[in-house]
């Protein structure tokens, strides 16, 4: 908790000030049963209309300065726990974006929006609630016991019993609650990677006629979040009914007491309501305070899950060199990637060199590890055996920023943001003139596309759901070559594309590139034949690397892809 804790720095004349308003109001609160056994023992037993008018007014003025009090301290309190939970919600996201992709693929999307969501809300309310009321409740606890004892120690006593009794009850209940509500928690992100998942792929569900087999997955899931619920809410509900019964049992037997010593001529009937008052005043504190730690019980669990995610220490960590060397611009020496969890390597024992300006066609199955070789160029993986090296200097001996900003990378899935055309395209370039844009928007073919639409103003909404996904690939491609970067990774970025559109892109890249050296990861021969360089994967493993004409003939997998897309002869099929 130590990491969460250091972000309440700079709050600490709230964190002192909320709960101090707080006890000054508990204070008045202590001394309005004061006042009312002087009003029935003062005033009404002696007919002095008076006294009880001037008593009642400074019951008013103790109930308004003790709301003003109340008010700041929730004023404190509010600005201490939203602040405080402001700074997790930054820590978390900048903690995530520093993340390999296999702590981010080990998390999960899902469980990483609840912990910014769900479980910071849960801190903020946890947070809010102990500034007001976990010292006010004590307070008021052991303020009552205490006044109770100035009235009549005999009386008192039955104070002393009751507390301890309650509070084996409030705390027993706590300490058995806890890991129950860490572990209805962590069922939320079950029903949230169901929910999220079911959404983003809606068409699949019911292009496959499958919304009955999801609803009832969903419904297993759901099921056993509300059975986790409902198990920690039982055991949490015993708090009431258990304080309560305690309660009224001491309270019925303060008021036989206490009439036994009125009739005694040692209390009189204010001092009796004023004994009364303060067993109440215990009461609803210590319900407050049951409830209050119920709270903080789920607050703590929710810290703890985002505490262990801050506390996961990326695999991946930048070097110091910021300036390439005079070597190959890309070279794999027995490269090997293994994913964390993983039984085989996906990508084995890979080695091959390419030099500045050159195309490399990679091209393999399903499933051959193309991605996964060219994720290793900017780090978004490291190698498990042997070592990548950009310009003679090894990847994992550049800063991360220095080594990323000299690739360009078109994912697979082409990913695009809610903003314009131009806020989109300067992801790549931030100072990208509109020049250099139109001039990206160009070699990706995606020029007219943006006028066709208005120009760089055009509002792009969230994942580009206003764009084909032909029109989403060209703009990610422009992204990508707008700061004419060093290494241009294209993975299957043309799948959408017809072939013409495919070709022209190619030429228009290949014109551009000048000293940049450029991977085209696709499933087509036609996109890949003109590279200097084709690597063919299987299983991981490099089969063939060479020219088109070289693989042609000496290499099986190569050839059945090539044949397998084109007749013999070269005409295209498609």
């Amino acid at each position: 908790m130590r990491k969460l804790l250091k972000l309440m720095k700079g709050y600490g004349k709230e964190c002192v000030l909320g709960p101090l308003f707080k006890l000054i109001e508990a204070t008045l609160e202590l001394i309005v049963p004061l006042v009312i056994a002087a009003i029935i023992d003062n005033g009404i037993s002696v007919g002095d209309r008076g006294y009880v008018v001037r008593m009642c007014l400074l019951l008013v003025v103790l109930g308004a300065v003790g709301l003003g009090f109340s008010a700041t301290a929730q004023y404190f309190s509010a600005k201490a726990s939203v602040g405080f939970v402001s700074r997790i919600r930054f820590a978390l996201f900048r903690h995530l974006g520093t993340l390999s992709y296999t702590e981010i693929d080990t998390l999960g999307t899902s469980t990483m929006i609840t912990r910014l969501t769900a479980d910071a809300n849960q801190i903020q309310t946890g947070v809010n609630i102990s500034l007001r009321l976990l010292l006010r409740s004590p307070f008021v606890v052991f303020g009552a016991m205490i006044m109770a004892f100035t009235i009549d120690v005999h009386s008192a006593l039955t104070f002393l019993a009751v507390i301890p009794a309650l509070s084996i009850v409030v705390f027993g209940i706590m300490f058995i609650s806890m890991p129950l509500y860490k572990k209805s928690q962590s069922r939320v992100d079950s029903v949230m990677s169901k929910t999220r998942e079911n959404l983003s792929g809606a068409r699949v569900v019911r292009a496959f006629c499958r919304e009955n087999e999801e609803i009832r997955e969903f419904d297993e899931r759901n099921t056993e979040l509300a059975a986790s619920q409902k198990a920690v809410g039982a055991i949490s509900a015993l708090t009431n009914p258990l304080t309560y019964v305690l309660i009224n049992l001491a309270i019925l037997w303060l008021i036989h007491v206490g009439a036994v010593r009125v009739d005694g001529g040692i209390l009189t009937q204010g001092m009796v309501i004023a004994l009364y008052n303060y067993m109440s005043q215990i009461l609803v504190e210590l319900i407050k305070l049951a409830n209050m730690i119920i709270t903080i019980s789920k607050s703590l669990a929710s810290a703890a899950r985002i505490q262990s995610v801050l506390e996961i220490t990326p695999s991946i960590k930048g070097g110091s060199v910021t300036k390439g060397g005079d070597g190959a611009a890309v070279e794999f020496d027995s490269v090997t990637l293994t994913y964390k969890s993983s039984g085989a390597p996906s990508v084995e024992a890979i080695s091959f060199k390419a030099e500045r300006g050159d195309t490399v066609g990679i091209i393999g199955g399903t499933g051959s590890g193309k991605t996964s070789l060219i994720n290793l160029i900017p780090r978004f993986y490291d190698a498990t055996e042997g070592e990548v090296r950009l310009f003679g200097i090894p990847v994992k001996e550049y800063d991360t920023d220095t080594l990323r900003n000299m690739i360009g990378v078109v994912p697979q899935k082409a990913v695009l943001f809610k903003g314009t055309v131009r806020e989109n395209i300067r992801w790549g370039k931030p100072d990208a003139t509109d020049a250099e844009i139109w001039r990206a928007l160009e070699i990706a073919q995606a020029a007219d596309v943006v006028r066709d639409k208005g120009g760089l103003d055009f509002m792009i909404e969230q994942g580009g759901r206003n764009l084909s996904g032909g029109q989403k690939q060209r703009l990610t491609i422009a992204r990508a070559v707008v700061s004419s970067p060093e290494i241009l990774i294209l993975d299957d970025s043309a799948s959408a594309l017809d072939f013409a559109t495919d070709a022209r892109l190619r030429m228009a890249i290949k014109d551009m590139q000048g000293a940049s050296t450029v991977f085209i990861v696709s499933q087509r021969a036609s996109s890949i034949m003109y590279a200097d360089k084709i690597i063919v994967l299987d299983e991981g493993e490099a089969v063939g690397i060479g020219t088109h004409e070289e693989l042609l003939s000496a290499c099986p997998v190569y050839s059945e892809i090539y044949h397998s897309q084109f007749e013999k002869g070269g005409a295209s099929v498609g």
